[in-house]
């Protein structure tokens, strides 16, 4: 198995931004559309536990727009074999005049309809 392929990295790369720009947006679509459509797509959030792309959904169409913006501090790409891949990030926050840092993992498959995240999880630190 090769591990950190130029290529498969490169792409992991250049679709990581596309999350991050609907994130910013709040665009639930494009963020629910991101995740593996399945019963068994996990997201782990700061409060909350998802299970199944219905909850993933159900969450990103009630989430507020409010204090969205972040800084990305470090992001790093690890791949294993052409279809499978981990991004990981740490970042700050401000909310409510309050600088927090965060830390967020994804795990990537890419899937017959193209690269999905299948599971995730997004933790405060402060």
């Amino acid at each position: 198995m090769y591990i950190n392929d130029p290529e498969i990295v490169a792409e992991l790369r250049a679709l990581y931004p596309q999350y991050e720009s609907a994130l910013m947006a709040n665009d639930a679509e494009t963020l629910t559309r991101m995740f593996w459509a399945s019963p068994r797509a996990v997201r782990f959030g700061v409060t909350e536990n998802l299970y199944g792309i219905e909850e993933i959904a159900a969450f990103r169409k009630g989430r507020p727009p409010a204090d969205l913006a972040r800084t990305i501090l470090r992001l790093d790409i690890v791949t294993f074999g052409r279809d499978y891949g981990s991004i990981t990030l740490e970042f700050e926050r401000t909310t409510n005049g309050r600088t927090v840092s965060g830390r967020q993992s994804q795990v990537w498959v890419r899937l017959p309809e193209g690269w999905r995240i299948v599971a995730a999880h997004v933790s405060l630190l402060r």
